[in-house]
């Protein structure tokens, strides 16, 4: 099941399946994407953030947090797509276009099974940063 939904950056593919949205989105099956919750705890239970990181990823807007096992994690709290998140315990997400391409509403509602949103903007990505147990690095 592929959700197309303004996510709080761009409009996204939401899914509980990864490799669905690589299919949708023509990549790598492989390639990973980013987990979204509204759950600060869900985090807790699949990766350990340390005690000098907590409280910046739990208050972070628009930024994605790389973890040392790669899982790509971000936590929405302050925005209409948190609403929508609060019924799952996480999605996975990724933008609602080809890889590579700009958006395109028009493939993005032909593959998706749900259309969550009316109105869609291709915005700025993320920011994404690599968290180790002491450093922060910026990727994006």
């Amino acid at each position: 099941m592929i959700y197309l939904a303004q996510t709080d950056t761009t409009a996204g593919f939401l899914s509980t399946n990864k490799n669905e949205i690589n299919l949708a989105k023509k990549r790598n099956i492989n390639q990973e994407c980013i987990m979204t919750s509204y759950y600060f705890a869900y985090l807790k239970q699949i990766t350990k953030v340390s005690n000098t990181h907590k409280n910046k990823v739990r208050r972070a807007k628009k930024t994605t947090f790389i973890h040392k096992n790669n899982i790509s994690l971000r936590i929405i709290k302050f925005s209409q797509h948190a609403d929508f998140l609060k019924s799952f315990i996480f999605l996975y997400s990724s933008s609602a276009n080809l890889h590579g391409e700009n958006f395109n509403i028009n493939y993005a509602k032909k593959i998706a099974n749900i259309v969550v949103d009316n109105e869609f903007s291709q915005n700025t990505s993320s920011k994404m940063l690599k968290i180790s147990k002491k450093s922060i690095k910026k990727i994006r």
